[in-house]
């Protein structure tokens, strides 16, 4: 009987669990680099200053029309002038003063840091499952072969008979044990698209902070 207990020892576990452990732990690394290279290309851009190049945040801006509440709504030239927004001695309302219209539009223009509109690369393992079967099967095998040879010779010489025979037999047997090796490997990779680190949502509150509008 082999033993099996020896087949199983010669396995290289380290290559069949270190492995697949190896990879997540560089796919991490090269999740977190990739995190990086995206802030750089995407959220910076490279100007050109007096003094040579330059890299500044990257903005995005939008306008777009803000209809507002008119504070100056139904009011009366008595009024304005008790306000101050016209003087006294006005005998008609000016033009751009319109009393007459409920809302007034304003054009509006936002800055905002190209980051902030994004979803960041974060990627995290978050688990790795390492399914790993070794079956040994263990086969006795036994093998019996028979030979058998005769021959005969018939002489006259002389009037004297000679007579010849041989015979043989032969038998030989063989035993042998095979061994069986199948092995099953199965690996399980959960990856979740992780919180960023607390270090870069503050980086991104601050930008937020920097949102500015401006009224046209």
């Amino acid at each position: 009987m082999p033993n099996l207990v020896a087949e199983l020892n010669s396995l290289d576990f380290s290559v069949y669990i270190g492995g697949p452990l190896q990879a997540a732990v560089q796919a991490q690394n090269a999740a977190s680099m990739a995190q990086a290279s995206f802030i750089q290309a995407v959220g910076f851009e490279t100007i050109q200053t007096d003094s040579g190049t330059a890299t500044r945040l990257r903005y995005v801006d939008f306008s777009f029309k803000k209809s507002v509440a008119n504070p100056d709504y139904g009011k009366t030239l008595e009024q304005l002038k008790q306000e101050g927004r016209v003087p006294s001695s006005a005998t008609a309302i000016p033009g751009n003063i319109k009393v007459s219209e409920r809302f007034l539009e304003n054009d509006v223009t936002i800055k905002v840091p190209f980051l902030t509109m994004l979803t960041l690369p974060a990627l995290r393992i978050e688990e790795l499952t390492i399914d790993f079967n070794a079956k040994l099967t263990s086969t006795e095998t036994s093998n019996v072969s028979s030979e058998f040879a005769a021959n005969a010779e018939l002489g006259i010489n002389y009037k004297i008979v000679n007579f010849k025979a041989s015979a043989s037999y032969k038998r030989t047997s063989t035993n042998g044990t095979s061994v069986e090796k199948t092995y099953n490997m199965g690996v399980r990779v959960r990856a979740i698209n992780d919180e960023i680190p607390a270090g870069l949502d503050r980086i991104l509150t601050m930008l937020e902070d920097s949102i500015a509008s401006v009224n046209g």
